[in-house]
């Protein structure tokens, strides 16, 4: 988990950077096209800055997630991901935090089971 983390820690760092930018680039849209297409607009101009930077630096979270051969569409997945600002990776990262929760708790399930199995083969014996 903690090398997953470090993959997608610089996906994190360039959805933060977007979310800044969006923050900056929000009272320049309200004055320029007004409330009602304002959502529309941001959420293009960040899928577009998320493609930049997916593109421009190689940073991919398909990839780390276990995705081999992803080609161009771990590039756009990147960049929508990236466009979704830290609540984008916040999501995946919760995700997997769950998934690892799940395992964790099977494996604690298949323990007691083999307990109980050894148990009753003990009391079977005698």
């Amino acid at each position: 988990m903690d090398t997953l983390v470090k993959a997608l820690g610089p996906a994190f760092a360039a959805g933060f950077a977007v979310q800044q930018l969006l923050e900056v680039l929000d009272p320049l849209i309200m004055k320029i096209i007004g409330k009602a297409d304002k959502k529309l607009i941001l959420g293009i101009v960040a899928f577009l800055f998320g493609l930049i930077l997916a593109f421009g630096t190689g940073l991919r979270v398909l990839e780390p997630l276990g995705v081999a051969n992803a080609g161009i569409w771990d590039t756009v997945v990147t960049g929508l991901v990236i466009g979704a600002g830290t609540e984008g990776i916040n999501s995946i990262l919760k995700f997997l935090g769950y998934s690892k929760e799940k395992e964790k708790a099977e494996a604690g399930m298949a323990k007691k089971t083999a307990e109980r199995e050894d148990a009753l083969a003990l009391v079977e014996r005698s």
